[in-house]
Order: structure tokens, then C-alpha cells, then sequence
């Protein structure tokens, strides 16, 4: 075993040049090879694997998150798996020619399990390949049915459900559209200022036709009232002599303004008792330093006044 051990410790004497020119063509070699062979697959996430020599492309297995070592002669191909968005502008043609721009946001994901087949058949520029021209041959058609004035008029939303409801086939294409956005709507200036001033006009119109409405409701409130009042007088006057309805009509105005407590009210008989009603004050000149003691009188001259118009109106025939 020495004897064995002494060769083998000759020859690398006599070989060490050669080896250490050996030993670092292989360092330098596996350090230009070290991304070729150990990947890093980060969270969200996930390779598929490219045998160059053995298969090819691997639809079978996906390879998630942490560290893969493979051979540096096969590819692996990273995917980010996460819900991802982009923002693009269409224009696109109404029904009457007129363009119309629209800014759209897509959101979207790959199929997980579907990963493999959708690298061999898309690759990883499926975005430009199918979520794109699927959204804008879509779009095309639903702006393409309508006028201008319906795509002003016509919310966001029903276009955005019609836009989701098509891009379902594109999720038979290993990939999911998780939803889209019209972000804006954009006409031509003058065309979008002519449909503004259409719409300004159209509620104006409908604002009259409300007062119309309105004026004429009035109308009809003033005739229910009117003949309100006119059975009332005539009640009135099958109850009472003609002379005496003045003076009915007098004596409860009166009372209505006696009971007021913001009401300064002077009662002088006039010729028929019918009282004159003015804001002559309660007190004489020469007691009108001593306020507090007129004041307090009030209230009684009050009481007695409502009492002699309430008698007064038993009186009534």
C-alpha cells in the first residue's frame, strides 16, 4: 500500500502543473456553467423543463418554488404565476365608422397544471399571442354594433360583462382572464361635444315638462280647494242671515289673532259690534314709564276679550 500510495503522490509531483491547469478550467467552467445548473425559482413562481436531449419540453411535471439543479445542457423556463396586469389602448370603429379610443386593463394568470403545454404551444410571450388580440377582436365587435351617442350613453360595465363573457375562450387556451376594465372611453372632440350639448338639451326638456307637470298638479290643488271654500260658504250662508256673515267672519278672525301670543290686538265696537282690529297699544300715555305693571295686565285683557267674542258668537242666530 506504501508503494501504492508513493507512485500515486510521484505522479502528482510530476503532474501538478497539469492538474492545477486542469482544476481551474473546471472552476471556471462551473462557474459559468453555475446559472445553467443550479435555478432559483422565486415565489409565484414555477419552471417548466427543457430536455434538450431527452423529451423536450416536460408537460407532464411542473416544478415550483426553491432550488432546481438540472444539466446545463437543459433549458428551465421561469413563469410567473401570480395575478399580473397590463394597460392597453384600442381604437377601435362604432357602427356609423366614427373611432373610438379605449383604454383597457386586463387582468390575468396562467393555469398552473397547464404550464408545460402552454410553453410548448404559446411560449412565454402568450400575452401578445393570445390575451391581446382576443380582448381587441372582442371589443372590435360589441363597440362595432353601436352609434356613437349608445357608446357615450351605454355604461362601462355592460361593455366590460359582454368583454368577460367572450375572453371565456380564452381560458380554453391554458390561460385564465381574471377580469377586464375600461379604464376610459374616448370620442372625437367635436363628436363627444355635440352629444354633450344633446344630452344638456334632452334634460332641459324633460325639466320642462316636470314644471308643466308641476304647474298643472298646482292647478289642480287650487280647484279642489276652491270648491272646498265654496261649499264652506255655502253651509255658511244656509246658516246664517246675510247681514250676520261679515260679522261671523270678523268675530273668528278675531279670536285667531287674540290667542296669538306675538298679536297686539285693540277690539272698538264699530257701528254693527263688528270689531276693528289694530296694533294700538294696551296702555295710556301716562303709564307708559311703569311697563312691568302693564305688561302684567295683558294677559287678563287677553282672557277677557276671547271670552266676551266667544259669547258674542253663542249669540249668533
Amino acid at each position: 500500500m506504501k508503494k501504492i500510495f508513493s507512485k500515486i503522490k510521484q505522479k502528482i509531483r510530476n503532474n501538478l502543473p497539469h492538474i492545477i491547469v486542469a482544476g481551474l478550467m473546471v472552476t471556471l467552467l462551473l462557474i459559468y456553467l453555475f446559472p445553467n445548473i443550479f435555478i432559483f425559482i422565486h415565489s409565484g413562481e414555477a419552471g417548466v423543463l427543457y430536455r434538450r436531449f431527452y423529451g423536450g419540453t416536460v408537460v407532464d411535471k411542473v416544478y415550483g418554488e426553491g432550488l432546481k439543479i438540472i444539466w446545463p445542457f437543459d433549458i428551465m423556463y421561469i413563469y410567473n404565476v401570480r395575478i399580473q396586469e397590463v394597460t392597453r389602448e384600442f381604437k377601435v370603429l362604432t357602427k356609423n365608422g366614427l373611432k373610438v379610443g379605449t383604454l383597457i386593463s386586463i387582468r390575468y394568470y396562467p393555469g398552473y397544471d397547464q404550464l408545460g403545454v402552454l410553453h410548448q404551444r404559446l411560449g412565454p410571450n402568450y400575452l401578445e399571442k393570445i390575451i391581446i388580440p382576443e380582448i381587441e377582436a372582442v371589443l372590435r365587435i360589441i363597440i362595432g354594433r353601436l352609434e356613437a351617442e349608445e357608446v357615450y350613453r351605454t355604461e362601462t360595465s355592460l361593455i366590460e360583462k359582454s368583454v368577460n363573457e367572450a375572453v371565456e375562450e380564452v381560458a380554453q387556451r391554458f390561460v385564465n382572464i381574471d377580469d377586464v376594465l375600461i379604464k376610459q372611453i374616448t370620442l372625437p372632440v367635436d363628436i363627444e361635444k355635440a352629444i354633450q350639448y344633446k344630452m344638456e338639451q334632452k334634460h332641459v326638456a324633460e325639466a320642462h315638462i316636470f314644471k308643466i307637470q308641476k304647474e298643472k298638479r298646482e292647478a289642480e290643488r287650487k280647484r279642489i280647494e276652491g270648491r272646498g271654500i265654496r261649499d264652506q260658504l255655502k253651509i255658511i250662508a244656509a246658516s246664517l242671515p246675510k247681514d250676520r256673515i261679515l260679522k261671523w267672519f270678523g268675530i273668528k278672525t278675531t279670536l285667531e289673532l287674540a290667542q296669538s301670543q306675538n298679536a297686539k290686538v285693540v277690539i272698538i265696537g264699530g257701528k254693527d259690534g263688528l270689531p276693528i282690529i289694530g296694533n294700538v297699544p294696551f296702555m295710556p300715555e301716562e303709564s307708559a314709564a311703569n311697563n312691568v305693571e302693564v305688561e302684567g295686565e295683558v294677559p287678563a285683557v287677553r282672557e277677557s276679550m276671547v271670552e266676551g267674542l266667544v259669547n258674542e258668537t253663542a249669540n249668533l242666530p
